[in-house]
């Protein structure tokens, strides 16, 4: 079993409150905490209004499944939230 986890540092320019802040993220927890590989959660920046840190940890039987899923967590995020993505780490344990 192979381990990543994938953490992105998200800014939310002109976000102005906590409700148009969770608007923006779109319901992370619901479009990749559904998959069974993947652990989604707000890792950091709870209370700041214009950046968000998300966490995902991806389980998969080999490393390049594991790689592929972050990728496509990574590329699915950037398309669909309102906001730019500043930093991406990824780790494989």
């Amino acid at each position: 079993m192979h381990i990543g986890i994938l953490t992105l540092r998200i800014s939310l320019p002109g976000c102005r409150s906590l409700k148009e802040k969770r608007q923006r993220m779109g319901g992370l927890h619901e479009r990749f905490g559904r998959h069974p590989a993947v652990a989604v959660c707000e890792s950091s920046d709870h209370d700041r209004l214009e950046a968000s840190e998300w966490t995902f940890v991806v389980t998969a039987t080999s490393a390049q499944k594991v790689e592929s899923l972050c990728s496509e967590i990574e590329d699915k995020l950037q398309r669909t939230v309102d906001g730019r993505v500043l930093e991406a780490t990824r780790e494989l344990l």
